[in-house]
């Protein structure tokens, strides 16, 4: 922008204060009609009242009064041109004053473009519909701005509020699949797959030093298979996340997840299985009866802040349930059962343990998730599930909360470098032999 043109704009703080010096009368006959209809209806009249003086006195700020001989002038008023604001969860139209340079070039009011942006309607579209408000139901929502306000609104058609919704989606989308993990100082990883229709999503949660909760991204897939999984995780190195410090991953004791995880980060990723899906692993081989009993001792096991006492513990459970003829029981408590205790050997807090004992966090991201898409009855194909998946993921981001026990992450922090270190150590020993 030209010194010319600068020097002649301004903005419309000006008109605000003329506006507050209480220039602006509006009579009772001017808003009668719009005052029947209820005390938002005349508001309404009266806003946008107040907007055509603020958008006149940012002009007359700019260009000068009306009919003014003003020499060395650098722009002129030029009549007026239809125009659209955003009001509610719709657009009406306006009439905006104009005025060109003495070059030609139109001049552009600030006012004008604050009450226009098209992404206050935008914001409106996307909190209704993650409340889950029907495309078809948007109009009906908006509120009762009068009858003549509405007779003139636009934008407020199923078709427009999908537009609108489709497009803001795959910005959510591609601003999910694109974050820099590189500093954020992931220090957990939670993995977990949620299907819609004949697609399966597999979501990740990081969780940093401080106990940050973080979504870092998200893959689809035919099923939860290693090579989903390990597609995902390649995704998360090649945006920055690290594992030479050592990388806690919870799962929930899928085979896959934990094969995937081994192929990309090798010994430096440490797993832990959570403890609620093996306890009801193991419920589901048992007959109702024996259930009670069993699940007490598992959780005795499990939270118990010895990890070998907790293990033996476990191991003497497995044993009974073989005594007892359970095999299939038993079988289940001994799979993968050493990963059932990595938190516990890492030293941490009751606390910070139980909470990343679980796969808890993850799930209640995905328990947002599924809220958000609770009422898509028909998923036409693939991108509709990445942007939808990545806007719930996204929404449930908002209320997220640091995890229970963070005040001691640094013990995780310290536990997770010494293992680290002890593994690159092997590794630098072994490949000297």
């Amino acid at each position: 922008m030209g010194e010319k043109e600068a020097g002649m704009r301004g903005t419309g703080r000006d008109a605000c204060e003329a506006l507050e010096a209480g220039e602006l009368v509006v009579g009772l006959g001017e808003v009668r009609g719009a005052a029947k209809e209820g005390l938002l209806a005349m508001s309404v009249a009266v806003g946008l009242r107040v907007m055509a003086e603020m958008m006149e006195e940012e002009l007359t700020s700019r260009v000068g009064p009306k009919h003014a001989k003003l020499t060395g002038r650098l722009a002129t008023r030029h009549a007026s041109a239809p125009g659209s604001v955003v009001l509610g969860g719709r657009r009406i139209k306006v009439r905006r004053p104009r005025a060109r340079t003495t070059e030609g070039k139109e001049v552009h009011l600030d006012t004008y473009g604050i009450f226009s942006d098209d992404d206050q309607l935008t914001e409106v579209v996307m909190e209704r519909m993650l409340a889950g408000l029907a495309t078809r139901r948007h109009q009906v929502a908006n509120e009762p701005v009068g009858r003549s306000v509405e007779a003139q609104a636009s934008a407020t058609s199923r078709s427009s509020v999908s537009r609108r919704f489709v497009a803001r989606t795959r910005g959510t989308l591609r601003e999910l699949m694109a974050r820099d993990l590189s500093g954020l100082g992931i220090v957990a990883l939670m993995i977990d797959g949620v299907n819609f229709a004949e697609h399966c999503c597999v979501v990740a949660l990081g969780i940093s030093g401080d106990g940050t909760k973080v979504p870092l991204g998200l893959v689809l897939g035919d099923t939860e298979n290693k090579e989903v999984v390990r597609n995902l995780l390649t995704d998360l190195v090649s945006r920055g996340l690290n594992a030479d410090s050592g990388l806690l991953v919870v799962i929930d004791g899928a085979k896959a997840l934990d094969r995937g995880v081994r192929d990309v980060f090798g010994p430096l990723a440490i797993v832990q299985r959570c403890g609620l899906h093996k306890r009801r692993n193991v419920a589901a081989y048992l007959p109702k009866g024996e259930q009670r009993w069993v699940d007490r001792r598992l959780a005795k096991a499990f939270n118990h802040p010895d990890p070998a006492t907790g293990l033996r513990l476990a191991e003497d459970l497995a044993r009974q349930l073989e005594s007892r003829s359970l095999f299939e029981a038993a079988a289940s408590v001994r799979e993968g059962l050493s990963d059932m205790f990595t938190i516990r050997r890492l030293k941490v807090s009751d606390r910070l343990a139980r909470s990343l004992g679980c796969t808890n966090a993850i799930e209640s991201m995905v328990s947002v998730l599924r809220s958000t898409t609770r009422n898509v009855k028909r998923w036409r194909d693939a991108e509709m599930v990445e942007r939808w998946a990545a806007t719930g993921i996204l929404n449930a981001e908002r209320s997220f909360r640091r995890v229970k026990g963070w005040n001691d992450m640094g013990t995780l922090v310290a536990g997770l470098a010494c293992y680290a270190a002890s593994v690159t150590s092997l590794h630098d020993t072994a490949e000297a032999a």
